[in-house]
């Protein structure tokens, strides 16, 4: 299923690569979801971005000769201007109906060094690597990259589409914010592959993940071999092509993976813009079990796997239910 990825870091989904060089660099952006999971870039990090020129001489060809800078915006370094982004972007999360989903890397290399990936948390073997290289080689070499982005800059978004045999990790079900959070509020993890053009899109591989969406839960990383062969089958057939790696740390908590977070963690301001974010999605999360919960006390429709429980399962997901409610609403009140 496709989303829309509103105010993408263009310069990763527009990056450069021809025969005499290529635009590397990376993006980190704070993203939130709609209730019909559509991304929005609430607020960027920092994005680097520098032509790399190739060598002309004979047999240097892939060899990089200079780097120039061609943008460069970070916040990265300043916790000052990191907590007024992060305080802004929680408030506009909340004015504007959404959530808070996580924090999103995208690097782009070209793939030139066959022996790493540029994206934490993800190790690859060198022999797949090197398909990735050869792959973006041959689509900069024929100018084969399909345009992503929009020549009229007023319509910043781009459809993109998860693929992977643990997709519904990065792309929650649901169809209300409440159902949505449900899912997010306890969320911690990331989740890690690579962004290939194809018909006018992002797909977005995951190659492996550690999300988990329970308190105590630990997910071990993996490597999902089967969408690594549809890759691979997609770029020999010549219907994907390999632009960028990306990293997606979900939920609220993902803000702890920010290297000035030990600095900026106990800033009043952003505690209170937490707070007020606990509020909101609190009520949210109310809303959704005071409605299951009262639609049992008057006997209406519920959803079929409640119904499908067993009688001592159904009596303690009633218990829960009520349980968080009176939670929930004190938490409200307050």
């Amino acid at each position: 299923m496709s989303l829309e990825f509103y105010n993408p870091p263009l310069k990763i989904f527009s990056s450069s690569s021809t025969k005499k060089g290529v635009e590397i660099g990376g993006a980190k952006s704070i993203i939130s979801i709609d209730s019909e999971h559509n991304f929005y870039n609430e607020g960027n990090i920092y994005t680097e971005m520098s032509w790399a020129a190739f060598y002309e001489e004979e047999g240097l060809e892939d060899s990089i000769d200079t780097f120039t800078t061609t943008e460069f915006d970070s916040i990265r370094e300043d916790p000052e201007a990191l907590v007024d982004t992060i305080v802004k972007t929680i408030y506009q999360i909340i004015n504007n109906r959404k959530i808070f989903y996580g924090i999103a890397d995208f690097e782009v290399d070209a793939f030139l060094d066959a022996n790493t990936t540029v994206i934490p948390g993800l190790k690859l073997d060198y022999e797949i690597i090197n398909k990735l290289l050869e792959a973006h080689k041959r689509s900069r070499e024929k100018d084969l990259f399909p345009k992503i982005i929009s020549d009229d800059l007023d319509i910043r978004k781009i459809k993109i589409e998860f693929q992977g045999t643990k997709k519904s990790n990065v792309h929650i079900k649901g169809s209300k914010l409440e159902d949505l959070i449900n899912k997010l509020r306890l969320a911690k993890g990331f989740a890690v592959g690579i962004v290939c053009t194809s018909r006018n899109a992002a797909n977005m591989y995951i190659m492996s993940d550690n999300i988990v969406f329970s308190k105590d839960e630990i997910a071990e990383m993996y490597i999902d071999d089967e969408n690594i062969k549809v890759i691979e089958y997609g770029i020999k057939k010549k219907l994907l092509f390999p632009i960028s790696w990306f990293r997606i740390d979900i939920g609220v908590r993902s803000l702890e993976t920010l290297g000035l977070w030990d600095q900026i963690k106990d800033n009043p301001d952003l505690n209170k813009a937490i707070g007020h974010y606990e509020r909101y999605i609190n009520a949210l999360v109310f809303k959704k079990f005071k409605s299951q919960a009262e639609s049992q006390k008057i006997g209406t429709d519920s959803e079929d796997d409640f119904y499908n429980m067993n009688p001592k399962d159904r009596k303690k997901a009633l218990r829960d239910m009520e349980k968080a409610i009176e939670f929930l609403d004190k938490e409200y009140k307050e």
